[in-house]
């Protein structure tokens, strides 16, 4: 006789099918057959790994970290009502940010979807304004196709996330003898833009003074990477990073290509060689990673986006012409259209002063308050200890601006950053994912106290994973001081900044991680040391001196000229 198949199997046959390792989730009532099937699969059956988490929200965030480093769909699960609703700010930032993400939520039965009854949620609607797909399965032998289509959705253009609201008696739903999950379909597969616009773009290349390219998010994939490495070695184009093309540029092209990163302020060496590029080119940016308005405030730059799908024109970003395609592909031809092509030595004098002023300001400019450490120390110790095969996962606070624009990675994905949505808490969940995807190298969090507490709780989980993950913790006397230094600026004061304490180390020992403490700045690398040398997690807590953030948001591109 044959076994019976629950909606659930087929959904985990679904997951299956599409190479899906790791499922991510907080269990519930409305959902808990597809967790029975996921933790005890048939005999006949595979099934991912499942990770329960302590809030669906850092579950979120986890498949979103899985997805940043493999561009493969993270998969995540909440169980209705506040389940679901728990994944918002997840699956809010793997859309604005380009992460495919596949939430699966459950819901009430279908008889009573439409009745004020417990956990009775309009979860379509309420994922509809923030995701790329949101259905809910009406049709238990629909199941397969619709998740078919999230997947698909997901991954397609500008990736982001899907969402699939799954009612009770789906998840229970006995199915047809016979049923099966559709294969995976296959990913379509895009060549280079058009020619004849790649062998235009080589002659503006060639007539410009000062061409510059600009790297952004779906420009930093590894295939990406590796066409522009090659097309940067047969020429002397200078390129800047968004905070989330980090890692574009090669160890060995570093004091040829690299001329810092620019996001949030407009202040950095990247800001002014844009303002006097007279050609940018633009490569997989999206314009929520830091706003045209910013980097191209007069209107006056001249723009080419190469990139996988249309931009979204406004009023500061109107491409002169668009080179739609793969990337990888149409810059192997671009480099065969340029090869041998040199920088003006007029413009190569304006390179060299800007390198020169990248490496200037990587050097401490004021003495830090006794017992604290200088922003800049702290980076260079982690940078002495860091390996290019880490990934060092970023969250958000004071510490993201330092690290964004002093932090030097070398391969793509390796230094994780939320700047589409800076979303707070991501550090510890996105450092918990690459752990699981990278077991062979460390795992680096990088965060305020007030986003450590954020996601903290995972933690716990992180321990019983036996994760390798070293969490550094800026502690600046528990404030929130990105908010708390742009009060400042802005009027001369702060208000509403202020958080209990939490005594970092206590904290961590009590979720059984090993916690370290920076008592002294000439400690700091001896504790990291220590740190990096542990195996399993381990929190350390480095007291910081954030006096002059307020010099983070001065000199204004637009206020030197």
């Amino acid at each position: 006789m044959a076994k019976k198949k629950f909606g659930a199997d087929i959904i985990v046959d679904s997951l299956n099918n599409h190479g899906v390792n790791y499922v991510f989730g907080v269990p519930g009532a409305k959902i808990d057959r597809l967790f029975e099937r996921l933790e005890l699969p048939a005999a006949d059956q595979k099934s991912p790994k499942l990770i329960v988490t302590r809030h669906e929200q850092n579950a979120a965030f986890m498949a979103q970290g899985f997805a940043r480093i493999t561009r493969q769909p993270g998969v995540v699960i909440a169980t209705s009502g506040p389940g679901v609703g728990n994944l918002a700010t997840g699956l809010m930032t793997a859309t604005a940010e380009g992460d495919p993400v596949v939430a699966l939520g459950g819901q009430v039965p279908r008889k009573d979807l439409y009745r004020l009854t417990h956990q009775s949620t309009k979860s379509v609607a309420l994922f509809e304004s923030i995701t790329k797909y949101a259905v809910e399965v009406q049709d238990e032998n629909n199941l397969s196709e619709i998740l078919a289509n999230a997947f698909v959705a997901a991954q397609d253009g500008k990736k982001g996330a899907s969402f699939v609201s799954i009612p009770q008696d789906v998840d229970d739903a006995e199915m047809p003898e016979g049923a099966q999950a559709l294969p995976k379909a296959e990913d379509p597969r895009m060549g280079a833009a058009s020619l004849q616009d790649i062998k235009w773009l080589a002659e503006q290349i060639k007539a410009a003074k000062l061409p510059v390219i600009l790297v952004g998010q779906r420009g930093s994939d590894d295939e990406s990477v590796v066409a522009l490495n090659t097309l940067l070695h047969e020429t002397n184009l200078p390129v800047v990073e968004t905070f989330q093309g980090v890692g574009a540029i090669g160890r060995d092209l570093e004091d040829k290509a690299f001329f810092g990163r620019i996001g949030l302020f407009r202040n950095q060496v990247g800001d002014r060689l844009l303002k006097q590029s007279d050609l940018v080119i633009t490569l997989g940016y999206d314009a929520i990673e830091y706003e045209p308005r910013n980097w191209n405030a007069e209107k006056n730059l001249r723009i080419v986006a190469l990139d996988t799908a249309a931009a979204q024109i406004d009023n500061n970003f109107a491409p002169e012409r668009q080179l739609i395609g793969n990337l990888a592909e149409t810059l192997t031809y671009l480099q065969a259209e340029i090869a041998g092509y040199e920088i003006k030595p007029e413009s190569q004098a304006i390179l060299d002063q800007f390198l020169a002023e990248l490496k200037a300001a990587d050097e401490p400019d004021f003495q830090p308050a006794p017992g604290l450490n200088h922003p800049l120390a702290i980076i260079k110790a982690l940078q002495d200890h860091v390996t290019d095969d880490m990934t060092v996962s970023n969250d958000i606070g004071s510490h993201y601006i330092w690290m964004a624009r002093h932090f030097r990675s070398y391969k793509p994905r390796h230094f994780l950053l939320s700047n589409g949505m800076q979303t707070l808490g991501v550090g510890l969940p996105w450092a918990m994912a690459a752990a699981l995807v990278r077991p062979n190298a460390k795992s680096v969090s990088v965060s305020g106290d007030g986003g450590f507490f954020y996601s903290g709780q995972e933690l716990a989980t992180a321990v019983a994973l036996g994760l390798n993950i070293v969490s550094i913790v800026w502690n600046d006397d528990h404030y929130y001081d990105m908010v708390k230094f742009q009060e400042e600026k802005k009027y001369g004061s702060h208000a509403g900044v202020k958080l209990a304490p939490i005594d970092v180390v206590k904290y961590a020992e009590s979720m059984g991680a090993k916690g370290l403490r920076v008592e002294t700045p000439d400690q700091l690398n001896a504790v990291l040391d220590e740190a990096f040398a542990t195996e399993g997690p381990v929190v350390v807590d480095i007291p910081v001196d954030y006096s002059h953030n307020i010099d983070l948001a001065e000199s204004m591109v637009a206020e030197i000229g």
